[in-house]
């Protein structure tokens, strides 16, 4: 499955090869450790571009309360989301 941002694909593939390696050697062996974390960061950072990019991370943090999401938006992204929106 391709990634939301075409840019995004490759590092999603990348981090979906290691995070199957990692789960399938070694989470089922009994192993905690974090193996995939950097390529991880890396896709997050591509896929919050793509979003400030197309102006969803709004919406996004709108729907938060609706949904319940535990997870807050970084400040980061509603600067760049601020920051997108002034440059149209």
């Amino acid at each position: 499955m391709d990634s939301l941002g075409a840019e995004c694909t490759p590092l999603k593939h990348k981090y979906d090869a290691c995070f199957t390696k990692w789960y399938s050697e070694k989470f089922i062996n009994g192993e905690r450790s974090n193996d995939c974390a950097a390529v991880f960061k890396e896709y997050q950072a591509c896929i919050r571009k793509v979003l400030v990019d197309r102006g969803l991370t709004k919406m996004i943090d709108d729907a938060r309360p609706t949904i319940g999401s535990v997870f807050a938006a970084s400040a980061d992204d509603r600067h760049a989301d601020a920051d997108a929106s002034a440059k149209k």
